[in-house]
């Protein structure tokens, strides 16, 4: 399993209250300014997806001396393989949680699913998939950063065990996660706290078991990418409906 999770403990470098002030500051500044800069369309609109992930690394960078590169281990094909394996079993959890959800409360669509069929192809797409790239990383940093910060909070304050700390961090961060996408469906308190919830808690565990953010990343990367592609994946052999058709 390799190394410890970072900074909760000092290693690799100890991160001051005013720090984690900083870095949580950061997130949630970096997350307003992707949902409120006005740049629909390309190139500009790969700028607020840039901000949104570079600022809380700038910060990380800043008050860590420039130990960021800790939430990011080496690259290869087992960390492929990892990401991939993750981003499906991410998208199982979905798919039977959502559907014993669909039995209880009506759920909103997800409104990016099949994004892909009203994308251009050539610079068009490969723009659209640069912007989530980088957006989705980002989206890992939104939640890690603040599971570390709660974890060092009940260790290094609190006095908690490790385990302890964890199991609250991890709670912390996956409500966190939850409620900013309740706009996005909706307000739809069971829908975002039970199933995206539970995509996080996949999402989170790739971090926890590998320590590498790059794993966590991919797999968000297989599960959206995915959705954003598989109606029109399943339409292939038949002519689509044309849009407003």
């Amino acid at each position: 399993m390799g190394p410890d999770f970072p900074y909760y403990n000092g290693q690799p470098v100890a991160i001051k209250p005013s720090g984690w002030f900083a870095i949580l500051s950061s997130v949630v500044i970096a997350f307003l300014l992707l949902i409120t800069l006005p740049f629909p369309n390309l190139p500009l609109n790969i700028v607020p997806a840039v901000i949104y992930t570079g600022l809380p690394l700038l910060v990380l960078a800043r008050v860590t001396s420039g130990r960021q590169t800790a939430l990011f281990r080496r690259v290869g094909v087992k960390q492929i393989a990892q990401a991939i394996g993750f981003g499906l079993l991410t998208m199982v959890v979905s798919f039977v949680v959502g559907f014993f959800l669909m039995q209880v409360v009506p759920m909103s669509a997800n409104p990016t699913s099949g994004v892909a069929a009203g994308i251009g192809g050539g610079i068009d797409l490969g723009g659209f998939l640069v912007r989530t790239a980088i957006q989705l990383i980002g989206e890992e940093l939104m939640t890690i950063l603040p599971l570390l910060a709660v974890l060092w909070l009940c260790v290094s304050r609190f006095g908690m065990s490790r385990g302890s700390g964890l199991v609250i961090a991890v709670l912390v961060s996956t409500a966190w996660f939850a409620a900013v996408h309740l706009p996005t469906y909706n307000w739809n308190l069971i829908q975002c706290f039970g199933g995206i919830g539970s995509a996080r808690l996949v999402l989170t565990a790739a971090f926890l078991l590998t320590r590498n953010l790059w794993v966590s990343a991919g797999a968000h990367i297989v599960n959206d990418w995915t959705e954003f592609f598989l109606p029109d994946l399943l339409a292939l052999g038949h002519t689509p409906i044309a849009p407003g058709g």
